[in-house]
C-alpha cells in the first residue's frame, strides 16, 4: 500500500484554504455579517456556548446586527458576551433583541485587521508547507519500498510542488481581496 496519497494531500491543501476564507469572514470590514459573531462564546445553563446555540442572528441592515435571543433569562449573559468579545460592539437591548450598530471603523483598526488578516495567510501557508512536506516524506518512503523508481519520485514530487504553488496562490488571492476589502473606505 503505497503511503503517498494524491487525493488525501488536494483534500488536505482546500481544507487549508478554506480554513483561511472561514477565518478571514469572521474580520469586520465595516459592513455587518452575522459571521462576525462566530467567535463569541456564551455562558448560560452552566456552560459556555456558541451564540448561535441560544439565539439567532441576523443582519437586517447593512450596518446592524439583529440577536434575537430564545429564551429570556439569557439577554443579560448575550449582553456581556458580547460586549466582553473585543469586537467594539455595544449592543442596545430591546426586550429579548439585541440590536448591534457597527461602528466606522478607524484607519489604524483597519491596519490592525490587514495585519490579521495577514497573520491568518501565514497559517494557511504553513499548514500548506507541511502537507507538502508529509507528501514529500511519503513519496520517499514509497520509493524505498520499491513502490516505484527514482524517476516517478521526482515526477511526483513537481506534481506536488505544482499543487503546493497553486495552493499558496490561492492564499494570495483570498487574503489580498480581505485586504482591499478592509483597507477601501
Amino acid at each position: 500500500m503505497p503511503a503517498y496519497d494524491k487525493a488525501d494531500i488536494e483534500r488536505r491543501m482546500t481544507g487549508a484554504v478554506d480554513s483561511l476564507k472561514h477565518d478571514l469572514q469572521g474580520l469586520r470590514t465595516g459592513r455587518a455579517s452575522v459571521t462576525l459573531l462566530d467567535p463569541v462564546k456564551v455562558e448560560v445553563y452552566g456552560a459556555m456556548m456558541p451564540i448561535v446555540q441560544v439565539a439567532t442572528v441576523s443582519a437586517p441592515e447593512p450596518r446592524l446586527l439583529s440577536v434575537q435571543v430564545w429564551d429570556k433569562s439569557n439577554v443579560g449573559p448575550v449582553d456581556k458576551a458580547i460586549r466582553s468579545a473585543g469586537l467594539g460592539l455595544n449592543p442596545i437591548v430591546d426586550g429579548q433583541t439585541l440590536r448591534l450598530p457597527i461602528p466606522d471603523l478607524t484607519e489604524e483598526r483597519r491596519k490592525e485587521l490587514a495585519k490579521l488578516a495577514n497573520q491568518y495567510s501565514e497559517k494557511a501557508k504553513i499548514a500548506a508547507r507541511n502537507v507538502r512536506r508529509d507528501g514529500m516524506d511519503a513519496l520517499k518512503t514509497d520509493e524505498k519500498k520499491g513502490e516505484f523508481g527514482e524517476d516517478e519520485r521526482k515526477r511526483r514530487e513537481t506534481e506536488l510542488q505544482k499543487i503546493t504553488d497553486t495552493t499558496i496562490a490561492d492564499i494570495d488571492a483570498a487574503t489580498l481581496s480581505k485586504e482591499k476589502e478592509i483597507l477601501t473606505k
